[in-house]
């Protein structure tokens, strides 16, 4: 379930995720008889997570945010894998395709996109159980701070795109355009109105220009952009060109289509929502 929802505060949301295979189609590997198996990897909430942590079955929780992330804290027990460095081979920590393997990220997104490849990969028993800003048991800060709750974390700003009464969260990318982006709307929030263009994009001016970071990328739904250093866009379909991701938001393909595909003009709300 994608991070859309209605606008309320951040911390006031629940989400109950059922304990079914909300999955996509993955990994295919022969078996004994030379037939091809398919696996998915599974969707489950956070209280089912905490369940299935608690058994003693040689299970491993992977946390695959960065390495500065984890620093911060993490959940007790998890081990790092960041879900850049999962590629076409399968991780060293993870030897045991048929380990249950239990992934979360900070807010949900790169828990999936690393939970598909690794489903892809061919492991049988991956878990998807969101991030760990929804998390309420026990965080590892290392040292003393060692089992302290999440309630005891020091509150976070995250950032936030909202069009009319809905809101996504965004996952910034870790680049100096992305830093000043986020410094500017944390100081003060903007609108920006935002026109289609090409069928594959929303794009609206920024009042005020930042750093380029640019390569040649192909864009994926849910995309940020910067271009030009004063230009924002917004992409619910594919593009190749030169210009610097800022961040990808917090919703499916077919909620960021529905949001901003068309070609109506939108205003958009960038501005960040603090944890309690």
């Amino acid at each position: 379930m994608a991070k859309l929802f209605r606008k309320t505060k951040i911390t006031a949301i629940i989400l109950a995720i059922l304990f079914i295979g909300a999955c996509s189609p993955v990994g295919q590997i022969m078996d004994g008889d030379g037939m091809i198996q398919t696996f998915e990897y599974t969707q489950i909430s956070q209280d089912e997570a905490k369940r299935m942590m608690a058994q003693d079955d040689g299970h491993v929780i992977v946390d695959v945010r960065r390495q500065d992330e984890y620093d911060e804290g993490h959940i007790p027990g998890a081990i790092l894998i960041p879900n850049e460095s999962i590629d076409l081979e399968p991780p060293a920590e993870l030897p045991d395709f048929n380990q249950i393997i239990l992934v979360y990220c900070r807010s949900g997104r790169r828990s999936k996109e690393a939970s598909q490849k690794l489903a892809d990969m061919g492991y049988s028993n991956v878990f998807e159980f969101g991030g760990i800003i929804d998390w309420t048991g026990d965080i590892d800060k290392g040292g003393s701070d060692m089992g302290s709750k999440q309630d005891d974390m020091t509150p976070m700003a995250i950032p936030v795109v909202s069009i009319g009464d809905i809101f996504i969260t965004i996952d910034l990318e870790s680049n100096a355009s992305a830093d000043e982006f986020f410094k500017k709307i944390k100081k003060e929030p903007i609108q920006i109105e935002m026109h289609d263009y090409g069928d594959f994009e929303k794009v609206g001016d920024l009042p005020w220009s930042i750093t380029q970071t640019d390569s040649e990328i192909t864009t994926k739904p849910g995309d940020l952009i910067l271009y030009q250093g004063n230009q924002i866009s917004i992409y619910y379909e594919e593009n190749t060109w030169t210009f610097t991701r800022l961040g990808r938001l917090n919703a499916t393909e077919e909620e960021i289509k529905e949001a901003f595909g068309g070609k109506e003009n939108i205003i958009a709300e960038f501005y960040t929502e603090w944890t309690e």
